[in-house]
């Protein structure tokens, strides 16, 4: 055979490994398969609301950010959330079993990444998406300047959550004798707090932030305490050992950032893809193929996301920030370009 021949032969072989490397073969036992076959997203909510996260009107329509994240991950799974996604109102502590069980196909909780998780529980989980300050709100009457003018009281909590230990942790290393009153609900955590039976309330500043524009007594006879008890990284959590699922996780975080880094939004995006400024964003798009096609989903999967749902900075808008009631700034949550410490994925 001659050379020509040879090296002809030799790349007709890759193009035709990488065009089979590029169709991604789901595991059959992958949690990604059992949800295409359902044809139904089942994904994490809350019981009762946390605020700014996962909240429930009196119709039962969820909103927050973790809320967006599962519509984002139904539509991008099958070309839109509606029909598509159900949200299965779980507590903090059963969310680890709900996943085990099936009952749950993925735990989008503003969950922290902890090593015993990671390890203990069977668990794996996505990049972060969230990074969350735990600090801690008193009543203004009570004059508490930082957490140690507690000292003697009560501080409530949710129970089974890492802001337990977290707190708990941080009263042991300080010396001080408090007293923590664990809710498994969200709405009795708010209320025993508003009722005067805790002196602090410790969870996420947003979370505390946003608690705090309902206070029945006003905005204003709340203080968020200035020390920050602990950062904590939250990410989405699927079952260990299914590294399909977990790719569509990443690649879905990254999809949202990706979009906001590169000015494609719900209201631009067919413009967008009619005429992409750059080969990334035409395959981002679906206007050429493969983004999809790896991770066994259609090639347009996250022009649906974005259509549909928005970037990551239009769901954060409506969930915490300028369009929402919190009008919370966004700070380390936003993109590397905007001061923050998120970043998408190459595109290849």
């Amino acid at each position: 055979m001659k050379p020509m021949a040879k090296i002809l032969l030799a790349s007709t072989i890759l193009t035709g490994l990488s065009a089979v490397g590029a169709q991604a073969e789901v595991a059959a036992n992958s949690r990604l398969k059992t949800v295409q076959d359902r044809g139904t997203l089942l994904c994490t909510g809350h019981n009762g609301s946390f605020l700014g996260f996962a909240e429930v009107d009196d119709k039962g329509v969820w909103k927050g950010l973790d809320v967006e994240l599962c519509k984002a991950l139904a539509t991008g799974l099958f070309g839109t959330y509606e029909g598509h996604l159900e949200i299965v109102p779980v507590s903090w502590a059963q969310r680890w079993p709900a996943l085990q069980s099936g009952d749950v196909d993925v735990i989008i909780k503003a969950s922290g990444w902890t090593q015993s998780r990671d390890t203990e529980l069977n668990l794996t989980y996505s990049m972060p998406y969230f990074i969350g300050a735990f600090q801690v709100m008193s009543h203004a009457s009570l004059g508490a300047e930082k957490v140690a003018d507690l000292d003697g009281g009560t501080i409530c909590v949710n129970a089974g959550t890492s802001v337990e230990r977290s707190i708990s942790n941080y009263a042991d290393a300080n010396g001080l004798d408090i007293e923590i009153l664990t809710y498994e609900n969200g709405d009795e955590i708010r209320n025993s707090y508003f009722e005067g039976r805790c002196d602090g309330w410790v969870e996420w500043a947003p979370a505390l932030a946003t608690g705090r524009v309902d206070a029945p007594d006003g905005a204003d006879a709340h203080v968020i305490l200035p020390e920050v008890i602990e950062l904590e990284a939250e990410g989405i959590i699927v079952p260990e050992g299914d590294a399909d699922w977990l790719d569509v996780q990443n690649w879905m975080l990254s999809s949202l950032w990706f979009a906001e880094l590169n000015g494609i939004t719900s209201a631009n995006v067919d413009e967008m893809k009619a005429n992409p400024e750059s080969p990334q964003i035409a395959t981002f798009l679906g206007a050429t193929p493969g983004y999809g096609t790896r991770l066994g989903l259609s090639d347009d999967w996250a022009y649906n996301m974005i259509k549909h749902v928005g970037n990551m900075d239009e769901i954060y808008s409506r969930s915490m920030g300028d369009t929402s009631p919190y009008k919370l700034a966004r700070g380390v949550n936003s993109l590397y370009t905007n001061g923050g410490v998120f970043y998408p994925l190459q595109i290849d």
